[in-house]
């Protein structure tokens, strides 16, 4: 076997360091090899730093089990392609099949055949250059599809918004926000995009609530309020449901965006890492602008006691992991506030790049 001129990065999972020892001698003299001991850590290891070309990944592991750990990959678009194969012992081969269905590409017993291991590694590296090679001319001939798509969502976001922001910019501002946060929390840059393309729908449902209570000066009452919460769900309705990634952050964005870190938010009262991540860091990019524009019931807040009020709220409103990124931000988060100020005027150009 002739090795590649550029290695390939393997990484090898498992708990128990004499198979990992067995593998990195098979696979070392034609890849590079990576290791780590518990699901845990392999998880560390491929979002700290250029993520593997294939995984070699063991089922029972204590903590974040095999499966979990494959699932994990599967549901992150910046990992999600990453052949992963398991290796079982030989009992374990009945419950291949749920390995199988959560994304694995293939399998691989215990004790294990050297010729075996390097054909299957071989074999799924040639398919995962296919496969992306396949995704980029995808991706270039679809490229004004996707465009005419993200200006369709953004715009629909702008509507919601002039029901009760005269210019509409703060979908504009927070989307900048999410998307340096998202950067500075260490997101990668396929679900950074994502993120930042679909937060402008996430008040989309605003369309659905009747504008005595949406542009109220005074304070709501009981049954105003319960009428102003149901928004959260009319976005998600409005939008449905999908396969699609953007389309699906947008309605999970919609539905999720006032759940708060110690569960008092809604629509279901999701709490702590129940509510995902990136509606945790809309939900901090939406409060922090809010806070900092004119409403019929408010005046703008100055950015110092905006900053207070976030730090004040983490652990409670918002994620405590998420403020030492938010506080990393936050340079570029007052000049995106300038430049898509209010006082501006409504943006003819919705192009948020």
């Amino acid at each position: 076997m002739v090795s590649d001129p550029i290695p390939r990065t393997i990484l090898i999972v498992d708990d128990t360091p004499e198979n990992i020892d067995i593998l990195v001698y098979v696979l070392a003299p034609f890849y590079r090899t990576k290791v780590a001991l518990s699901g845990k850590k392999a998880l560390k290891i491929i979002q700290a730093a250029a993520p593997p070309d294939l995984i070699l990944l063991d089922i029972m592991m204590p903590g974040l089990d095999g499966y979990q750990v494959c699932e994990t990959l599967k549901g992150n678009p910046d990992t999600r392609t990453i052949p992963v194969i398991f290796v079982t012992a030989m009992g374990e081969v009945d419950d291949e099949k749920k390995g199988l269905e959560l994304g694995a590409v293939d399998y691989i017993t215990k004790p294990i055949n050297p010729a075996i291991v390097l054909a299957r590694v071989k074999t799924h590296l040639a398919l995962y250059d296919q496969s992306r090679e396949l995704t980029q001319q995808v991706a270039l001939r679809t490229a004004e599809l996707v465009k005419t798509r993200q200006q369709i969502i953004r715009r629909l976001g702008r509507a919601a918004e002039f029901k009760d922001n005269e210019t509409g910019n703060h979908v504009i501002r927070m989307s900048h926000y999410c998307r340096a946060i998202a950067r500075a929390a260490g997101m990668g840059p396929e679900s950074v995009d994502i993120l930042f393309n679909a937060a402008p729908m996430h008040d989309v449902g605003k369309i659905g609530i009747p504008d005595n209570i949406l542009l109220k000066t005074g304070k709501l009452d009981r049954d105003e309020w319960a009428i102003m919460r149901t928004h959260a769900e009319i976005g998600a309705k409005i939008i449905g449901t999908h396969s699609d990634d953007l389309l699906g952050t947008a309605h999970m964005l919609a539905l999720c965006h006032h759940e708060k870190w110690d569960g008092s938010g809604y629509p279901r009262g999701l709490k702590g890492e129940e509510i995902p991540l990136m509606a945790r860091i809309v939900a901090l990019a939406d409060v922090f602008d809010a806070l900092m524009s004119e409403r019929p019931y408010k005046q703008a807040w100055p950015v110092e006691a905006a900053i207070r009020h976030v730090e004040e709220q983490s652990g409670r409103h918002f994620d405590p992991a998420l403020l030492p990124a938010f506080r990393a931000a936050l340079p570029e988060m007052i000049l995106v506030k300038e430049k898509f100020s209010d006082r501006h005027g409504a943006l003819a150009d919705i192009d948020l790049a």
